[in-house]
């Protein structure tokens, strides 16, 4: 599979870069970037942590407000963060920002016009991973994470793919979907009007049935604008403590949505999946 790369920087002695290819999976051309720490230059096959961003995002966001190449150079992290949903002149889109282009929402869907190239949970799961463990210097090591929309991808990839990821971790992630305005729009529209198939890409109702786990932490601001109505991290919490699922969830007084909070709190969510990527 053939990749051009975009852009190059040094930083902390890695290099970030910026790809787009040819996405198989999502019918489109689609755009990536990666963290290789220093490590990755000497040889070295380095674990990867997948980063899943939210609405009206892309790749670029987090690479650069994050502020999580100093610890990722230290660790020996590489990260990759795709784009929130396919793009382009062809592929379905809406005039709202919580749907279509910027709202993958991280699902296969099965309903026109969005079946067509809306795959964002197989691109994540398989095709992304394959390109990267094949082009990069990465081992099959992974650790997934993401905010928002990407905190509720990150954590129903790995609920739903145990054997694959060695920790997940969010920051106010959308925890019940089914029962939230964004996740109703966004379910109802890329998977139908049968609601039973919208709780495969419900993280509380897959963490209440979770028979096996990944180690998780959630990071959940308590000024968040959209903690009551879209994220409500109490139904997750309480999934967790019905199953016994190993649940981190920790509320942070007076932080918002943004990246302030994300960029906050970066470095525990690296040093996080290091422990467990470097076993």
């Amino acid at each position: 599979m053939s990749i051009e790369n975009l852009n190059c920087n040094k930083s902390f002695g890695g290099w970030h870069k910026q790809y787009s290819h040819r996405s198989e999976t999502l019918n489109c051309s689609m755009r990536f970037a990666i963290y290789l720490p220093p490590q990755a230059s000497n040889g070295q096959k380095v674990p990867v942590l997948y980063w899943l961003s939210g609405l009206t995002c892309s790749d670029e966001n987090f690479m650069q407000k994050a502020g999580a190449q100093r610890i990722a150079a230290e660790l020996g992290i590489a990260i990759v963060a795709p784009d929130t949903s396919p793009r382009g002149e062809g592929v379905a889109d809406d005039e709202g920002y919580d749907l279509g282009q910027g709202a993958g929402f991280y699902v296969d869907a099965t309903q026109a016009p969005w079946n067509r190239h809306y795959r964002m949970y197989d691109y994540v799961v398989n095709e992304l991973p394959q390109l990267i463990e094949s082009t990069f210097p990465v081992s099959d090591q992974r650790a997934i994470a993401g905010h928002s929309m990407g905190g509720h991808g990150a954590l129903t990839i790995a609920l739903r793919n145990p054997d694959r990821y060695r920790s997940v971790s969010a920051f106010s992630p959308i925890s019940n979907p089914i029962n939230s305005p964004w996740g109703k729009k966004a379910l109802a529209a890329y998977l139908g009007k049968d609601t039973h198939t919208w709780r495969d890409y419900d993280a509380s109702v897959l963490m209440r049935a979770a028979t096996q786990t990944v180690p998780a932490l959630v990071d959940q601001g308590e000024s968040d604008e959209f903690l009551a109505e879209q994220l409500k991290p109490e139904r997750l919490e309480a999934a967790a403590k019905a199953s016994g699922y190993p649940l981190e969830l920790r509320r942070q007084d007076g932080y918002d949505h943004s990246y302030y909070f994300i960029a906050s709190f970066i470095e525990e969510h690296l040093r996080f999946p290091a422990a467990y990527l470097n076993k």
